[in-house]
């Protein structure tokens, strides 16, 4: 299996992080906002989402949701985050996935595929 712990943060780099209404309604109550304080403070539009997380520079990955602790690599808004986030993910890991694949193509159990170092 994998350990989310030990990731630098790959799911949460997605060009798009659909939300739900009470995803939003979450977020707005664990920073003691109104819902429309939320949404303009928190969504970016999208064309094929009604929700969409806005993002900010990340060094690794160019893009990385906004509450993203891009020092610790970890989430901020843990309890309140997305179901989005909570579901993930949702069966496989593209990370785990990735990082599986580059240490059995170098023969190295111990590879980080990445430059930041756990």
């Amino acid at each position: 299996m994998y350990n989310c712990s030990k990731c630098p943060g790959y799911c949460c780099s997605y060009p798009i992080i659909g939300m739900t209404k009470h995803d939003v309604q979450r977020i707005a109550d664990h920073f003691g906002l109104g819902f429309r304080e939320a949404v303009k403070k928190f969504t970016k539009p999208q064309e094929d989402e009604k929700y969409s997380m806005r993002r900010k520079a990340d060094e690794h990955f160019g893009r990385i949701c906004q509450f993203f602790d891009t020092e610790e690599r970890r989430c901020t808004i843990y309890t309140a985050r997305p179901k989005v986030c909570r579901d993930y993910p949702g069966g496989r890991c593209g990370y785990y996935d990735f990082l599986a694949s580059e240490r059995r193509s170098q023969e190295d159990d111990e590879l980080v595929a990445t430059t930041w170092n756990a």
